[in-house]
């Protein structure tokens, strides 16, 4: 059974930076592409950066690309979320996911708060 769990996030201010871990069990992200949402208050769950199993590719919602960096540890099996200049737009729950299985299903874990303000 695939297990995600987020950590790292917490309360910063603009201008600041956090690393955000996402830490898997039951798979291995080395075979997976990894992926990181994020909901803000009173929005919609939106895509903010992915990278390929391969990790030779990553793409960036057009908010965060040259803020944010997506990587992965493989020997910890554990994917990152890089995030420098934060802004109070940035706010909100931050979510791991990976798409694995037959038939494939997207496995979520349970989030962490990234809180933006002075």
């Amino acid at each position: 059974q695939a297990h995600i769990v987020e950590s790292g996030g917490g309360l910063v201010q603009p201008g600041g930076s956090l690393r955000l871990a996402c830490a898997a069990s039951g798979f291995t992200i080395s075979t997976y592409g990894m992926n990181w949402h994020r909901q803000g208050p009173g929005k919609e769950r939106e895509l903010v950066a992915s990278i390929t199993a391969a990790g030779d590719s990553t793409t960036y919602l057009d908010a965060v690309e040259g803020r944010f960096t997506i990587s992965r540890d493989n020997a910890k099996n554990t994917v990152y979320l890089q995030m420098n200049g934060l802004k109070h737009e940035d706010t909100g729950v931050y979510y791991c996911s990976v798409r694995l299985g037959i038939p494939s299903q997207r496995y979520w874990g349970q989030g962490t708060q990234v809180t933006v303000s002075s």
